[in-house]
């Protein structure tokens, strides 16, 4: 499979998976991504703890977070660099998007 391949499987990103792997450049537990994605998104975006959860299972299955301590019960996770790959494919999308947009 060609890596570029690799990468492109997983677009589009939902908005909650933008911001989820977005919040997770810096090592972040689930109620601090939560607070985290509210404030990115302007309020735009709620992300619920099933949902939360549910989304670092598969996120961490795919190697685009991986689980990097705990403190008092509460996991704390990471993007990986080919999370980051994921994200910046997906960025540019966007950037396309708002460009192609900009003749409204």
């Amino acid at each position: 499979m060609n890596p570029r391949d690799e990468i492109t499987k997983y677009l589009p990103l939902t908005e909650s998976t933008y911001y989820i792997l977005l919040t997770l450049i810096e090592p972040l537990h689930g109620y601090g991504v939560m607070q985290k994605v509210d404030g990115l998104s302007e309020g735009t975006v709620k992300i619920g703890p099933g949902t939360l959860y549910g989304a670092f299972q598969s996120l961490e299955k795919e190697a685009l977070i991986i689980k990097v301590g705990e403190e008092e019960r509460r996991k704390i996770y990471i993007i990986t660099d080919k999370g980051r790959e994921v994200l910046k494919e997906q960025y540019l999308r966007l950037a396309v998007m708002v460009r192609s947009g900009s003749v409204i």
